[in-house]
């Protein structure tokens, strides 16, 4: 319970300590233990999608977000700037099934990290087509798949100055945009728990409490 209150909460440690009559270093080790104990359940991208095909899904939703650091010192500070978001920070993808409910956290990469750049690490589009399933997408995710005749991921339609959208595409992109609406609520439960408001503890263990806040998640949304 000491350790869901700092997470959910973003309770320092030094005050749950003193309030519960322990060091602490104990509350730090009990939260380390925790977060990695539970970091160990969260599903692997292939074993997630694979459930979701089984389940019969055909459709999930991805999606990039940034969770705000303490600014860093030397190069690290630069790596962590999202040009994007106007802040330091952590960036990470998400996959959630079409009624927004998590299935996959990425690993947290510096804030700067295109939304593509990440997908290609991952080898996303390899594990859709692997599974058989489609993504719907923004078009933060043009160009990730060149298939024009059987996409497996969905972003819509792009306009620049020398291409105008005609109606018919800019219909396309708003019932798109409405489908994936489930995707922000997914990244709004995750959001709940405070530790992730702005990230105190070390970036390079950012993945583990993603993957760990990802099963919490799951266990508080699907109870």
């Amino acid at each position: 319970m000491i350790v869901l209150a700092v997470l959910r909460h973003d309770q320092r440690l030094a005050d749950m300590a003193g309030g519960n009559n322990v060091s602490e270093s104990t509350v730090r080790r009990w939260r380390d233990e925790l977060i990695a104990l539970l970091a160990a359940q969260a599903p692997r991208l292939d074993r997630a999608l694979k459930k979701v095909a089984k389940q019969g899904g055909e459709v999930v939703l991805i999606d990039g977000t940034l969770i705000r650091t303490q600014r860093r010192t030397g190069r690290a500070d630069r790596r962590n700037y999202s040009g994007k978001h106007h802040h330091h920070g952590l960036h990470f993808l998400a996959l959630t099934d079409e009624k927004g409910r998590l299935i996959w956290t990425s690993a947290a990469r510096p804030g700067r990290t295109h939304d593509n750049t990440a997908a290609r690490h991952d080898h996303i589009l390899a594990h859709l087509r692997a599974a058989g399933l489609d993504a719907l997408a923004d078009l933060g995710f043009c160009g990730l798949d060149n298939d024009v005749r059987d996409p497996v991921i969905v972003t819509g339609f792009h306009a620049s100055r020398t291409h105008k959208l005609t109606p018919g595409q800019k219909t396309a992109n708003r019932v798109l945009a409405v489908v994936r609406e489930p995707v922000e609520l997914g990244f709004a439960h995750l959001k709940n728990w405070r530790t992730l408001t702005k990230l105190r503890t070390d970036p390079a263990r950012a993945t583990q409490l993603l993957r760990a806040l990802l099963v919490l998640t799951n266990l508080e949304v699907n109870r």
